[in-house]
């Protein structure tokens, strides 16, 4: 006597499309988390700047895309040296201000004071920064040790990657939810 089991071709053709769903649940969770990382940052520097044009909220820019090792990986960046400025601090004062860095990530920060010519900014650095001025030579010039880390990147990151776990449980369902179709 023989046993026939009936289904079985479909279910071999779900299981043969199920490495793709999955892949396509972790490229979508990948690019929603990034996403949520960009909008977070945004946030952040839109209500922590006075004396913005949105050039830096501007400058950030995301993306998705496979590691060398084949991992589905989200990315946010600036190219705007700003950003880093802003994001690790300058001289003394960002090196010995508090922040959140990657394993491997060591910065060199300025070991000296340093001075910006007034005459190429448009803003008053000591009314708005409390920077001295100093004239040297009939020229201003404002004096500065740096600025501290203001993180706007790190955080989002952060914040968003604790929303992983969800954000990818929802799309792995949705992705093997169609394969019941």
């Amino acid at each position: 006597m023989e046993i026939k089991v009936l289904g079985t071709d479909k279910l071999l053709h779900k299981l043969e499309q199920m490495p793709e769903k999955l892949h396509n649940a972790l490229w979508d969770s990948a690019f929603d988390i990034v996403q949520e990382a960009d909008e977070l940052a945004v946030r952040e520097l839109q209500s922590s700047m006075q004396h913005s044009t949105g050039e830096l909220s501007s400058s950030l820019k995301y993306e998705v895309m496979e590691d060398t090792d084949g991992k589905v990986v989200g990315r946010l960046w600036s190219d705007n040296p700003v950003a880093t400025y802003r994001e690790l601090g300058t001289g003394l004062v960002g090196e010995a201000s508090p922040k959140n860095l990657p394993d491997g990530i060591n910065p060199v920060y300025t070991q000296h004071p340093w001075f910006i010519p007034a005459d190429l900014v448009d803003t008053d650095l000591n009314a708005v920064y409390g920077l001295p001025e100093i004239t040297i030579n009939h020229r201003k010039f404002y004096r500065t040790n740096g600025q501290p880390a203001r993180q706007f990147m790190a955080p989002a990151i952060k914040t968003a990657g604790e929303d992983g776990p969800d954000v990818i449980k929802e799309h792995v369902q949705k992705e093997l939810g169609e394969l019941g179709k």
